[in-house]
């Protein structure tokens, strides 16, 4: 068993480090609303990653290219829309916003998870056979690497959230700054999803 938790935890690890549209909407979300109001939407790979495994492991080698595409684009106008609402709330900068709530950043968190292409190429490559590999040798192997798996993505994600957030109070004029960049950022996200559905795949 304890190949299987030290290979979720590195890939966990792996996949919450890398930098993606849904590490920048944390920032952005926790440069807006402060940690407390983002910390929830460290868990929304749990809410978004099910049907996401069930269609890597299962579904996604079997499915056509123009869905595929679709996948693409709807993810880039996704991410684009929550570039706009990220720039609405940096024009109408407020250091005590309170404006969105818990429940809004997990559910957006997790459509952005869940239409963003890199959890599917993750699992059906990477995650998706060690997993399948592990439950064939025990149900108990399975689950004990999605634990590790999830629980190093959740604890890098908060841990971002929280640091970031606590650093951006004492300076509230830097923080504006750098929702700005990171909306610019999210803004290059959408684009280029959108380019790769089109153009490249």
């Amino acid at each position: 068993m304890l190949p299987y938790i030290l290979q979720g935890l590195t890939l966990g690890f792996a996949a919450g480090a890398q930098p993606g549209p849904f590490q920048t909407y944390l920032i952005t979300q926790t440069l807006a609303n402060g940690w407390r109001k983002t910390l929830i939407a460290a868990f929304a790979p749990l809410v978004s990653d099910g049907p996401i495994i069930i269609l890597a492991i299962f579904v996604l080698k079997q499915m056509p290219e123009s869905l595929q595409r679709g996948l693409y684009i709807a993810g880039g106008i996704f991410i684009l829309f929550l570039a706009y609402s990220s720039f609405r709330e940096w024009r109408n900068f407020d250091k005590n916003s309170t404006e969105e709530g818990k429940e809004q950043n997990i559910w957006k968190a997790a459509t952005m998870n869940f239409l963003s292409p890199g959890p599917y190429i993750f699992w059906s490559l990477v995650s998706g056979p060690i997993f399948l590999q592990g439950l064939t040798e025990s149900t108990t192997i399975g689950i004990a690497f999605m634990l590790a798996f999830y629980g190093a993505i959740i604890t890098l994600n908060a841990t971002l959230i929280v640091v970031l957030g606590r650093a951006s109070q004492k300076h509230i004029r830097f923080r504006r700054i750098l929702l700005l960049v990171a909306t610019g950022t999210l803004f290059f996200f959408g684009i280029y999803q959108i380019y790769l559905g089109i153009v490249v795949r």
